[in-house]
């Protein structure tokens, strides 16, 4: 196991990365540096990031190379989940006070999510939009950073690690790590456990951004609406970007509707307080 912690804030959220030995004060700085790059790009609270400009202008807009996977992703999620799963629910998120200043009050009148076909076109390196539209992609994001800075750490030369970026982790090690399932109404208490030796494991919940009567930042692209009946998902796989994106899938359709590209493990906890889960996941959920 890993048995040094280096613990810092980015993306609005707490990390840890646990390593073999301290991480150098040079490798910090580029991980820092690599997350910098990534807020100024993919951000919607940053009047100067890249998502921003989008939602002002309509045009052509050139991704770096990295977003080939993040878009890809996406659009096989936005098509297996028939248009729930989007990242064109920015706006809506604004109009329901998850805003820029964090306001936490709606809008009395709701707005639209646009249709991806009807707003946007992806060619592997450029984004066409049609009218401002603004992204979000926290569906999937907060992983494929994480795997991002995963790849620093292994070009460092560090093979072993634990990366926990508040419920999306990583996980590169000789042994396996228990990790608790927690459970979405009290975290005290954990609904089951996960054991991981190489592979990431994300979980969503439905009360992590909650607001107002009953409004989360969970929502159905095509009804504009918070999600009702999951209330929280995880999901295995070999990459966070995949783990992460398929936790959030997951509150709009059964894992049988998934891509099958994608070879992963899962439970989904419902609001009557069933759970349904892979019969071969590596751990237990507790009766």
């Amino acid at each position: 196991m890993p048995s040094a912690e280096w613990t810092f804030d980015a993306i609005g959220t707490p990390w840890a990365i646990s390593t073999p030995v301290p991480i150098s004060p040079s490798l910090r700085t580029a991980i820092g540096d690599r997350i910098e790059t990534f807020d100024r790009t993919y951000s919607r609270f940053r009047p100067d990031s890249l998502v921003s400009q989008i939602a002002s202008t309509p045009g052509s807009w050139l991704f770096p190379a990295d977003a080939a996977d993040l878009f890809s992703l996406y659009r096989d999620l936005y098509t297996s989940t028939a248009g729930s799963l989007s990242p064109l629910v920015g706006e809506r998120l604004e109009n329901l006070g998850y805003d820029r200043a964090y306001s936490l009050v709606p809008a009395a009148k709701p707005v639209r999510v646009p249709a991806w076909d009807d707003a946007i076109a992806w060619d592997g390196e450029r984004l066409t939009t049609v009218r401002p539209v603004l992204l979000d992609v926290g569906a999937a994001g907060k992983g494929y950073l994480v795997d991002i800075l995963a790849g620093l750490l292994q070009d460092a030369g560090i093979d072993r690690f634990v990366i926990d970026a508040s419920g999306d982790i990583l996980v590169r090690a000789d042994e396996p790590v228990r990790i608790a399932l927690e459970h979405p109404a009290d975290p005290s208490k954990a609904i089951g456990v996960y054991e991981l030796t190489s592979g990431a494991l994300c979980a969503s919940a439905s009360n992590r951004r909650a607001w107002g009567n009953g409004i989360h930042h969970v929502l159905d692209a095509v009804t504009g609406e918070p999600t009702r009946s999951v209330v929280a998902t995880w999901a295995m796989a070999d990459t966070a970007l995949v783990a992460d994106g398929l936790a959030t899938a997951l509150f709009f359709r059964g894992a049988g509707d998934m891509p099958t590209t994608h070879t992963f493990n899962y439970v989904r906890l419902f609001a009557n307080g069933t759970a349904e889960y892979s019969s071969d996941m590596p751990g237990e959920i507790f009766t």
